[in-house]
């Protein structure tokens, strides 16, 4: 630290500085300073109380650009639909007439799942996942093929615990899991103007429950932007149903359709499908869970029966 100088040096006799020590020089050298100091401090204290907006708004989801929330907590969507164009991805894959995409968009509803059955499926989720669970922020829960976050790793759920699945399910579980897939597929069929039975069930669909610890591995790391088509060539059409209320069960974890300047977000509600075709025309992504726990089930669809798999069975 500097030396402290306890008085101002002497001038030299005759000099311009011994008339700056003069009172009335003191007042005229003093105000300017005095009004510099206090438009700082202002201008201090202005920067941080904006500083402290931009942060609170970018724990909110601001960081995204986010200009639009296509679908509100509060609302009680009937539909709502928003076509868009399609992308070129589908190119690259064999089409099936009828069925692959040729008109593209992204639809919400609160119209097919009810809130009550919404709560019964994420009790399924709930008796699944409490046999294992991700040391990470992001837990995994297939039924169709058994996978399971345990740790840092999945486990066959079938195979792991045996028998004893049979303690933690009921039929009446399984069977509510695929009349809730049927009517998404319906609803998901009627909004591109498809046949229903030209789409397959396919890989993977599964539940997720996601908190706010810390990422541990790769699997964690659910909030990067992704495009389904690409990330998994057989999806053609995506859906979400979530299972918990965004503000109400958990902070963050909004779905966001990422649009140059004009990202377009979805706001959970228990109960609320939301659906779009896979292509890379609804780039997307999940913000961070900030608190609290989100669940959801993904269900996906694909036009080409190879690709299709059985709903689950209890066994």
């Amino acid at each position: 630290m500097a030396p402290q100088r306890r008085g101002a040096p002497k001038a030299p006799e005759g000099s311009g500085a011994a008339e700056r020590r003069r009172p009335n020089g003191m007042k005229n050298v003093r105000a300017p300073r005095e009004t510099q100091r206090k438009w700082l401090r202002a201008a201090t204290l202005g920067a941080c109380a904006a500083l402290t907006a931009l942060l609170l708004w970018g724990s909110l989801g601001g960081d995204d650009g986010v200009t639009e929330v296509l679908a509100h907590r509060s609302e009680v969507l009937l539909g709502r639909f928003i076509e868009v164009p399609c992308s070129e991805d589908y190119d690259s894959h064999r089409r099936f007439e009828g069925c692959s995409p040729r008109k593209c968009g992204r639809g919400v509803t609160d119209a097919v799942i009810t809130r009550d059955e919404a709560r019964r499926i994420r009790s399924i989720a709930e008796k699944g996942l409490s046999l294992g669970g991700s040391d990470g922020g992001a837990s995994i829960l297939d039924l169709h093929s058994g996978a399971l976050s345990v740790g840092r790793h999945f486990v066959n759920l079938y195979r792991y615990f045996g028998d004893k699945v049979q303690n933690i399910f009921s039929e009446e579980d399984f069977q509510l899991y695929r009349d809730v897939r049927q009517k998404v597929q319906l609803a998901i069929a009627q909004a591109f103007g498809i046949s229903a039975s030209s789409l397959y069930l396919t890989k993977p669909t599964f539940f997720s429950r996601i908190n706010s610890t810390e990422a541990q591995t790769a699997h964690d790391e659910y909030w990067h932007a992704h495009v389904d088509k690409v990330t998994y060539g057989s999806f053609d059409y995506t859906s979400l149903l979530y299972l918990s209320d965004y503000l109400d069960d958990f902070g963050g974890g909004r779905f966001v359709f990422m649009e140059e300047g004009a990202n377009k977000t979805v706001e959970p509600r228990a109960g609320r499908v939301s659906f779009f075709t896979s292509g890379s025309e609804n780039l997307h992504r999940v913000e961070k869970v900030l608190w609290g726990t989100r669940y959801a089930v993904t269900i996906a669809f694909t036009c080409d029966p190879d690709h299709g798999i059985a709903d689950p069975v209890l066994t």
